[in-house]
């Protein structure tokens, strides 16, 4: 489990929020996160809820085998949950942004990662008395965004 962040900021300049071991998948929550790395807040939160009514696609740069191509995205999907997810941790940074009295217009995600959270184990009931392992994969989330000029 994460117990810290990956990269280091400045405290009068950035903010920053986690989320732990949020039930999404992990590989789309690394293709989401590619997607709005670099961005401007405010147009991450709009790429993120277009993703969520789905109106844009999330191109898949590395998990993309067999999946059909979207308009000018090339292979891509819509993944909501993951887009859900990780649209609650960069609003909780912009909200702490807001909190330290910073300009979250003039901000941007510097930093986005999605690292595998612990899995947790389950079963599905299969016929003649058998089960099949159905465990539920966790990501940890981790924003941090930065006044650009």
């Amino acid at each position: 489990m994460v117990s810290g962040y990956t990269m280091t900021s400045d405290p009068d300049t950035s903010a920053k929020a986690i989320g732990k071991e949020m039930p999404v998948s992990p590989k789309f929550a690394r293709e989401v996160c590619g997607m709005i790395r670099g961005k401007k807040v405010d147009s991450a939160i709009e790429m993120l809820e277009e993703v969520i009514a789905l109106e844009r696609a999330v191109p898949l740069k590395r998990y993309n085998k067999r999946v059909s191509h979207k308009a000018g995205v090339g292979p891509g999907r819509y993944p909501k949950k993951a887009a859900k997810a990780i649209l609650t941790v960069v609003r909780s940074a912009a909200s702490n942004a807001e909190y330290k009295g910073l300009d979250v217009s003039s901000m941007a995600v510097m930093t986005v990662t999605a690292s595998r959270g612990r899995t947790i184990p389950g079963h599905m009931p299969r016929a003649q008395g058998r089960a099949t392992q159905w465990n539920q994969e966790t990501v940890n989330i981790e924003v941090i965004i930065e006044e650009v000029e």
